[in-house]
């Protein structure tokens, strides 16, 4: 994206760029893990296990059937959180390529900041891998590849779902500089980046301590 174009938009641009950013981060809010355990199971998922509130600690936690709907509610959310960052820019903006492929990367630094912060439920959400991993494929499929290839391969050899995320999150931002070769995309997917990495900082700390919980098939009983 040019960053004479953004200029040029000017005041046009704050509009369309709000209102993206909110629904965006209210669409990230919906929490599937925490609202299948606190309103369906009626055992908050966060006071379980690692206290995230994500795919890995609720299957862990609970395993069963639910833990479908909680896939199904954290990949909707970024399909909607991206679908209306494309829908709002071709509305109130402008209708091209560069500044869709725009939208949706800020879109999806919003959704993830809702995931890992929602505001509803006490800004403790989870750490944006599964609707991170569904961003990246409605992205580009060669940033997906990129994204979801090292993902199962560090996790079919090592057992390790933070590994794994841990190579999204720091590969995810490369993967799009290549792909799209902006700055301003760069940037925006070096947020998204960022933040799982973040999220995954205890993580990483049990990884070089050897301290790590590696993932197993069967849930764990008391």
């Amino acid at each position: 994206m040019d960053m004479a174009v953004l200029f040029e938009l000017g005041a046009a641009f704050v509009l369309p760029a709000l209102l993206i950013a909110v629904i965006a981060y209210f669409c990230g809010c919906f929490n599937g893990a925490v609202i299948v355990s606190k309103y369906i199971l009626r055992d908050d998922v966060r006071s379980h296990g690692s206290g995230n509130a994500g795919l890995t600690n609720f299957y862990r936690t609970f395993g069963g059937f639910l833990t479908f709907v909680v896939i199904l509610c954290d990949v909707l959310k970024a399909v909607v959180a991206i679908l209306a960052g494309v829908f709002l820019t071709r509305a109130l903006l402008v209708n091209n390529a560069p500044m869709i492929i725009l939208a949706k990367y800020w879109a999806a630094v919003f959704c993830l900041l809702g995931h890992m912060f929602p505001c509803m439920f006490h800004f403790k959400g989870g750490k944006g891998i599964l609707s991170g991993g569904t961003i990246a494929i409605l992205m580009d499929w060669r940033i997906a590849l990129v994204v979801w290839g090292g993902f199962l391969i560090l996790f079919l050899l090592t057992r390790y779902v933070s590994l794994g995320s841990i190579w999204a999150g720091a590969s995810f931002p490369f993967a799009s500089l290549y792909v799209y070769r902006d700055l301003a995309i760069f940037v925006l997917a070096l947020i998204c980046g960022g933040l799982v990495l973040w999220g995954h900082r205890s993580n990483m700390k049990r990884l070089l301590t050897g301290t790590e919980n590696r993932f197993s098939f069967r849930r764990k009983t008391a």
